[in-house]
C-alpha cells in the first residue's frame, strides 16, 4: 500500500480534501501545484506555473487547470472541479474519485460506472513542461476523453479578467496547438501523443474563487480563459499523453518520456523518503547557476535561509555534488558582497548581519558530514577571508566591540534577523544591539574558524582567533546570562528583551558554545517549558504579553503574528541536536517522539512536505508558504543524526 494514499471516503468529502495539497518542481524554478482534488484555491495554484525572465523576476500562472470529461453512449461526465463566486462547486467531478496516491507522482483514479481512469501528473525535469498520463483501467463499452484547458497568463501576484486584449488566435503544431495571450509571454504548447481533433470553443470562465486568498484578506476571484477543448478515443489498457510546454515536442517520444520521469522520482515510501523528496524540489538551476528556494510558492532564494537549509537538504543524503553546487554560487555572492560588487547572481538579503556567519556554519557541516581535509581544501581560504573582512569591521551591518561580541545597529528602524516581519516599515520584533544568536554564531565561527586556519599555517590569526573567542566567551556570559538561567534575547545599551525567545537554543546546538554544560541544560529548560510544541518552537513564550500564536486574518493581522508565538519546525530541528548533544542517548526515544508531529504534517497542509509554521496554540495549524526549505531540511538533519546514536 503506497505510504500517501486517501481513498474515496476523504477524497469526496471536500471539508478534508480541499484543504490538502500537492507540489511537482521542475528543479528550475517552475512548478505545479493544486489539491487533491484538482481545484484551485490559491492564485498561486496552476498545473504549468514557471519563471519569465523575460518579463520580471516572478512565477507566472499559464496553464491554470486542465478539465478532463468521460464520454460514453453521448453521455458526459466531467471529472474537473472549480469554486465559482458565492461558494459554488462546478462540476463536482471529484464524487467519481476513488482513490489519491502519491508513491511516485501524484495519481488519481476516477470511476465512471464501468469506466475505470488513472490520471498520472509530473513535470520533466529541467524544462518547463508538464505531463499528464491517462490510462484508461477499465471500460466496457466505446469511451471518449475530452480535456479542456483553462489559461491565465498572469503572474502569481495578480489575477485575470476578461478583456479584449486577449489573443484567442492558435496556430496548429503536431497532435496539438500553440497559443499565447499577451505580448511578452511565450508560446504555450499543448500537444496528445494521439491522433485527436481539437475544437476551437473560446470562451471566458468569470468568476473563479480562490478561498485561500479571501482568507488571507486579499481578492479572491478571477476568469479565465479556454480556447476550445481536445477530443479523441481511448481504448481499454491504453494510455495517452497530454504535453503543455514552452517548446513543442515530437509527440511520439512523450509514452518514453512520461514514463522515465515517474520511475526517475524518489518513491515516497517512507518519512525520510518524503523529506528527500520534498529536499529536491528546492534546488534549482538556472543561467548555470544552483541555488535553494527559501520555499513554495512564494519565496525566492534568500541567503539565510540558503546557508541553515543547505547541509540538511543534500549532505544527510549525501548528495556532496548538489551542496558544492550551490555553495559555487553562493561563494560568488560573498566575494561579490564583499567587495561591494553587484552579487551578479539571484541570491537576496546577502547583506543581513548574520548571513556569512550562518555560511561558516553551513561549511563547518560540510566538514563534519563528508571530508573534514576536503572542505578544508575547497573553503579554507573563503572561510579566512569572510573571518578578517568580518574583524576589520567591514561588514556594513556589524560592529566588533572592544568586548568581542558582535553589536549589529539599525534593528530598530528595520529588520536585521530572521524575525523580519514589519508594519509600516517598522520591525514588528526589533531586535537591535548584542543579539543573541548572532554571538553564539560569533563565537562558533571564531572557533571554528581557528581551528581551519590553522591547518593552512596561519598561525598568527588562529591565534588572534582564539583571543578573540575567549573575550566572547567572557562577554557573552557577561552581557546574554540572566539571574534566572536563561538567556537575554537582544541587549542594546540600557534597553535589553527578557522575553523568552528561542534564538537562545542555538548557543546549546552549536559545536563551540560559550555555554557551560549546566548552564546549557538551564537554557533547554526553559526552551522545553515555554517554547515547545509538536511542530516546533514558539517564537515567543505564552507568558509574554505580546503572544500572538494565531497566524490568521489579513497580512496586516498575520505580520503581528509571524514571530510572537507561532511555532516553527527549523528552530525545532536544533532544539533536538541541542537535547541530544546535553543529554546523549538517555534523550534519542524523547527526540524520536518529537519527530512523530512532523511525520504527521506530511498527511496535512502540502502532502508529503513541512510547511513554514504552525499556530503556537493547539490544534497547531500549518500555516504560510506550503513547503519550506529550512524546515524539511532540519528535520532531515535530525533524523540522520539520530541514526548515529542509534548506531551504538
Amino acid at each position: 500500500m503506497s505510504y500517501l494514499r486517501f481513498d474515496k471516503t476523504l477524497m469526496t468529502n471536500l471539508e478534508e480534501s480541499l484543504p490538502k495539497e500537492i507540489l511537482r518542481s521542475n528543479r528550475s524554478g517552475g512548478y505545479s501545484c493544486t489539491t487533491l482534488v484538482d481545484c484551485n484555491t490559491r492564485k498561486y495554484h496552476g498545473l504549468l506555473v514557471v519563471p519569465i525572465p523575460e518579463l520580471d523576476d516572478e512565477n507566472h500562472v499559464l496553464l491554470s487547470s486542465l478539465d478532463a470529461t468521460v464520454i460514453q453512449h453521448g453521455a458526459e461526465f466531467n471529472l474537473g472541479l472549480h469554486q465559482y463566486q458565492g461558494g459554488e462547486f462546478s462540476p463536482r467531478g471529484h464524487k467519481y474519485i476513488r482513490e489519491f496516491d502519491s508513491l511516485q507522482v501524484p495519481t488519481t483514479t476516477y470511476r465512471v460506472g464501468g469506466v475505470v481512469l488513472r490520471r498520472e501528473q509530473v513535470l520533466q525535469h529541467f524544462e518547463n513542461r508538464l505531463i499528464i498520463r491517462y490510462t484508461l483501467v477499465d471500460a466496457h463499452s466505446e469511451t471518449t476523453l475530452r480535456l479542456k484547458p483553462y489559461l491565465a497568463f498572469r503572474s502569481v501576484r495578480e489575477f485575470t479578467h476578461e478583456n479584449g486584449f486577449a489573443n484567442r488566435s492558435y496556430q496548429e503544431v503536431e497532435r496539438g496547438i500553440k497559443t499565447c495571450m499577451y505580448p511578452g509571454y511565450p508560446e504555450l504548447f499543448m500537444q496528445v501523443n494521439k491522433e485527436n481533433q481539437f475544437v476551437y470553443q473560446p470562451d471566458w470562465y468569470r468568476n473563479v474563487m480562490y478561498t485561500k486568498e479571501i482568507e488571507r484578506g486579499y481578492a479572491g476571484t478571477e476568469d479565465l480563459y479556454v480556447p476550445g477543448y481536445f477530443e479523441f478515443n481511448i481504448k481499454k489498457g491504453e494510455s495517452v499523453i497530454f504535453s503543455a510546454g514552452l517548446s513543442e515536442i515530437d509527440t511520439k517520444t512523450l509514452a518514453k518520456l512520461a514514463e522515465f520521469e515517474v520511475n526517475v522520482r524518489t518513491p515516497r515510501d517512507n518519512f525520510y523518503n518524503n523529506l528527500v523528496n520534498s529536499a529536491h524540489q528546492f534546488i534549482i538551476y538556472k543561467n548555470g547557476e544552483a541555488y535553494v528556494l527559501a520555499g513554495y510558492p512564494w519565496f525566492k532564494c534568500r541567503a539565510r535561509d540558503l546557508f541553515i537549509a543547505l547541509p540538511g537538504l543534500t549532505l544527510t543524503n549525501n548528495e556532496v555534488d548538489k551542496y558544492m553546487a550551490v555553495m559555487k554560487t553562493a561563494e560568488k555572492a560573498i566575494r561579490n558582497f564583499m567587495a561591494g560588487k553587484p552579487l551578479g547572481v539571484d541570491i537576496y538579503e546577502m547583506e543581513q548581519p548574520d548571513v556569512l556567519l550562518w555560511a561558516m556554519w553551513c561549511i563547518q557541516q560540510y566538514g563534519k558530514l563528508t571530508d573534514a581535509k576536503k572542505c578544508l581544501e575547497t573553503f579554507g581560504f573563503l572561510a579566512k577571508d569572510m573571518m578578517e573582512w568580518i574583524m576589520a569591521g567591514k561588514h556594513p551591518g556589524l560592529v566588533l566591540d572592544d568586548n568581542g561580541l558582535l553589536y549589529a545597529p539599525g534593528g530598530r528602524e528595520k529588520a536585521i534577523t530572521w524575525m523580519n516581519s514589519s508594519s509600516y516599515g517598522s520591525p514588528i520584533v526589533p531586535r537591535s544591539g548584542f543579539i543573541v544568536e548572532i554571538n553564539a554564531l560569533w563565537y562558533n565561527a571564531l572557533k571554528y574558524g581557528a581551528e581551519m586556519v590553522r591547518q593552512i599555517n596561519e598561525m598568527e590569526l588562529a591565534q588572534m582567533l582564539e583571543d578573540m573567542a575567549e573575550k566572547a566567551k567572557k562577554s557573552f556570559l557577561d552581557v546574554f546570562l540572566n539571574e534566572y538561567g536563561y538567556l537575554l534575547d537582544y541587549v542594546d545599551g540600557k534597553m535589553m528583551s527578557w522575553e523568552v525567545r528561542p534564538n537562545m537554543v542555538f548557543t546549546c546546538a552549536f559545536d563551540y558554545s560559550p555555554l557551560s554544560a549546566a548552564q546549557k541544560k538551564t537554557v533547554l529548560d526553559f526552551c522545553t517549558k515555554e517554547l515547545l510544541t509538536p511542530k516546533g518552537l514558539r517564537s515567543l513564550s505564552p507568558k509574554s504579553g505580546a503572544y500572538n500564536p494565531m497566524y490568521v486574518g489579513p497580512q496586516s493581522q498575520r505580520d503581528y503574528a509571524y514571530h510572537q508565538g507561532t511555532a516553527w519546525p527549523w528552530l525545532a530541528g536544533f532544539y533536538m541536536e541541542a537535547y541530544l548533544r546535553v543529554f546523549g542517548r538517555s534523550r534519542v526515544s524523547f527526540v524520536e517522539r518529537q519527530l512523530v508531529g512532523y511525520e504527521e504534517e506530511l498527511f496535512y497542509h502540502c502532502i508529503g512536505t513541512i510547511p513554514e509554521l504552525f499556530d503556537g496554540n493547539p490544534p497547531f495549524h500549518g500555516r504560510g508558504a506550503i513547503s519550506f526549505a529550512m524546515n524539511v531540511a532540519e528535520i532531515m538533519r535530525v533524523v540522520k543524526l539520530l541514526d548515529k546514536y542509534n548506531e551504538y
